[in-house]
């Protein structure tokens, strides 16, 4: 079952976003946020279920992800063989997409693992891919642009998606990427979003002001 929300919870919480193909560009970014937010999110591709390819060797991340809580975002086919490894190396939330194969094998082999576990689904899809699992995860994020590459314009229809679930499903936190600036932020959060995955924003609009921006959005 999903998990009541807590104060916390209920807060609107920024997580900068990471998808990047070598390990020094990602770790310049890192540098960049990881004193001034809890979690990272980091995109994770393998050319199988979107076509783009990240920097997939886990064991660099074990000693970063001792200072912050990362979050993997599995934009893969096959998202049960990345439980293990990114566990291992101390990622404690992971989210697979919805479109994937043996979804219920990827929500039952993180449950093991004793991890957060979280589905995401592409702007394209419907809300009834996946309906069946709301109840049992302790997350939902809501693409609202096209998975696979940052950068792209936020599409609002999406915005219909995430009220339908949040009247729903209060109590269960949704996650936002895509598209995230000071414009489409509070937008996405009137209708119920109390995560926004944020980007280009932070990288490409505001490298110079990521505690402005983080600050600002969050509000």
């Amino acid at each position: 079952m999903a998990r009541d929300a807590s104060v916390e919870e209920t807060m609107i919480e920024v997580i900068p976003g990471i998808l990047e193909k070598n390990f020094e560009a990602m770790q310049q970014k890192i540098d960049l946020v990881k004193s001034h937010v809890k979690s990272i999110h980091i995109d994770v591709l393998d050319n199988t279920l979107f076509h783009n390819v990240t920097y997939n060797y886990w064991p660099a991340y074990k000693a970063l992800t001792l200072a912050n809580f990362y979050e993997a975002h599995l934009m893969v086919a096959d998202p049960s063989s990345y439980v293990a490894p990114l566990v291992e190396n101390g990622f404690r939330r992971l989210i697979a997409h919805a479109e994937a194969e043996s979804i219920r094998d990827f929500v039952t082999q993180a449950r093991a693992h004793e991890v957060e576990v979280g589905l995401a689904f592409d702007a394209g899809s419907e809300l009834e891919l996946i309906e069946p699992y709301l109840e049992e995860i302790d997350t939902v994020l809501i693409m609202t642009v096209n998975a696979g590459f940052s950068g792209q314009t936020f599409q609002p229809a999406q915005l219909t998606k995430i009220k339908r679930i949040h009247e729903e499903y209060p109590n269960l936190p949704i996650s936002v990427d895509g598209g995230i600036n000071k414009t489409t932020a509070p937008e996405a959060i009137a209708s119920g979003a109390t995560r926004l995955t944020v980007t280009s924003y932070l990288f490409k609009e505001n490298p110079d002001q990521i505690e402005k921006a983080i600050q600002e959005l969050s509000r």
